[in-house]
């Protein structure tokens, strides 16, 4: 349909707006796209994306009851919820069992006659994918990290290899296997998985089961600690490990032969992770970590970083935007790894390619733009803190030196020649002292009412006033003593400060002298900034390169 023809039929909605309308899941709506023959078609979009009119949308569930009562789906929702509460998971794993045939439901009465009820209209399959779906929805809304959020997923299955169909695909800390299912589509993969959370790995293969992936086997069990797969050896790892866990067993595991690259510290755990993720892999075979940013410079991680850099172990390094992670505001790293086929240590002339994407929205492209990646040689990472963080490398290699520099010595040389015609002209004068004879004081003149304030700074509030006049002789040396309290504070204000009479014609003129100096100090203030940013552009242009000396 062309774009002037869905114009023509209202405002266009998608499958996922269409759920939320009805208070149901995507997948209930595919149900209901595939069931229904009176379902609306498609008003526009694409084949994958379609778009439906809303006002047709609207009509449909009126006349289906779907928008004036509660969904079916919704209703088994909320009834585990009031069954399960904070165990949902396990509730998912029996609800996930029934429908793959278990012999003994231990389903709650009102919870197995709905499902019973919704398994006689949707497939089980269908019905386990929504369950999973609002699952997932809730703990994104409670900014819990119990599942790895979608936009993590979806940025993991950009950044990971192409794979085989046979390839092995493995998750050593799988949760409800989502990342893990993703990754690996084809049902031909054998995929493996472990998970610390017993109903978690249950549930992850039970749905596996249903999804009718025979390749897939996931098992319950604390994988630092109680290896389920000591002999694995995949074609990729992929893992969201547990952050900021201290004790994931270092002390039982110091000798453990997975540190290859050096025994994590306590604070380190997610180094664990990735070395027992990096353990697993045959030469040639990768990995994809899911990292918070700071591992990428923390102090107590520098000699593992050290080792994945001179090794050529890590291959690209990707600053996703923040909140991608729903449980917190904070961008976090995926760490690309790939184990050598030799065991020589790479060529210092080798690059890890910096990728930083913190100035995207978490749901915009993943394809970055030109100036978001840098490949850096190994030899420059290999400093004394080997930050890994993508951004402190790219900001140096995409910038423009040369216009830089151009650019901010035409201005400081600008600012120079406007200053030497700010400094007013000044003539001897009749002496220090010479007009302390007749002075007045700053609370007298507000008593009179010739001064308001301006928050704490007196200005003029007569013609017989001029600011300029007022407050430069406030600056001076003499009031700022009289201004500043025992304590060492100054306030400009100074009740106490007294400035001397004259007509207002003699106040204009010196306080036109006066603002000429301020705008002198402004400009002089610029010049400083200037200069000290025109010295560190050319000192880092010359030292990366980007600049020369003539001749």
């Amino acid at each position: 349909m062309t774009d002037a023809a869905a114009s023509s039929v209202g405002p266009l909605v998608t499958g996922s707006e269409i759920a939320r309308l009805a208070g149901v899941t995507r997948a209930a709506v595919s149900n209901w796209r595939r069931r229904y023959d009176d379902f609306p078609a498609p008003a526009g979009g694409a084949a994958n994306s379609p778009l439906y009119a809303l006002a047709e949308v609207q009509e449909w569930l009126d006349k289906q009851r779907k928008g004036q009562e509660v969904s079916p789906e919704v209703e088994l929702w909320q009834t585990m919820r009031a069954a399960y509460g904070e165990q949902m998971v396990g509730g998912l794993a029996e609800v996930a069992a029934v429908l793959a045939g278990g012999r003994e439901p231990k389903l709650p009465d009102d919870v197995a006659a709905r499902v019973q009820g919704l398994a006689q209209t949707e497939a089980p399959v269908d019905l386990v994918n929504g369950l999973t779906e609002r699952f997932m929805d809730s703990a994104r809304r409670a900014g819990s990290d119990q599942v790895t959020p979608e936009r993590v997923v979806r940025a993991v299955c950009h950044f990971a290899p192409e794979l085989p169909a046979d390839a092995t695909v493995f998750d050593p800390a799988c949760g409800i296997g989502v990342l893990l299912l993703s990754i690996a589509p084809e049902a031909g993969m054998r995929c493996c998985g472990q998970e610390m959370d017993a109903d978690s790995a249950r549930f992850a293969q039970l749905r596996a089961d249903l999804l009718g992936r025979s390749g897939v086997r996931i098992v319950a069990g604390d994988s630092l600690r109680a290896d389920e797969w000591p002999d694995l050896k995949a074609d990729l790892v992929v893992c969201d490990p547990p952050a900021g866990v201290t004790e994931w067993g270092r002390e039982e595991l110091l000798l453990d032969s997975r540190w290859e690259l050096g025994t994590p510290s306590k604070a380190e755990g997610e180094l664990a992770w990735l070395q027992h993720a990096y353990a697993h892999t045959e030469p040639g075979g990768q990995v994809v970590m899911v990292m918070p940013a700071s591992v990428a410079y923390r102090k107590a991680g520098r000699r593992i970083r050290s080792e994945l850099v001179r090794r050529g172990i890590v291959r690209q390094v990707v600053a996703l935007p923040p909140g991608t992670a729903t449980s917190h505001a904070l961008p976090i790293h995926l760490w690309c790894l790939r184990r050598p086929e030799s065991t020589a240590r790479a060529d210092t002339n080798h690059t890890v390619r910096m990728i930083d994407l913190t100035d995207n929205s978490p749901d915009s492209t993943l394809e970055p733009r030109p100036d978001q990646v840098a490949d850096v040689p190994l030899i420059e990472l290999l400093d004394d803190t080997v930050d890994l963080t993508p951004g402190s490398h790219l900001r140096s290699r995409h910038r423009d030196y040369p216009g830089e520099y151009a650019a901010l010595r035409k201005e400081l040389e600008d600012q120079i020649r406007r200053l030497a015609a700010l400094l007013p002209e000044l003539t001897a004068g009749g002496g220090p002292g010479s007009l302390d004879s007749s002075t007045t004081s700053v609370a007298d003149l507000a008593r009179a009412g010739l001064v308001t304030y301006d928050g704490q700074e007196p200005i003029s509030a007569s013609e017989q006033l001029d600011t300029d006049y007022l407050q430069g002789f406030l600056r001076s040396s003499v009031n700022a003593r009289r201004s500043t309290s025992a304590s060492g504070t100054y306030r400009l204000d100074g009740r106490g400060s007294r400035i001397p009479r004259m007509g207002i014609d003699e106040q204009r003129r010196y306080g036109s002298a006066f603002r000429a100096l301020s705008a002198f100090e402004e400009g002089m203030r610029k010049v400083d900034d200037l200069s000290r940013l025109l010295a560190e552009v050319a000192r880092d242009g010359l030292a990366t390169g980007a600049l020369a000396p003539e001749g």
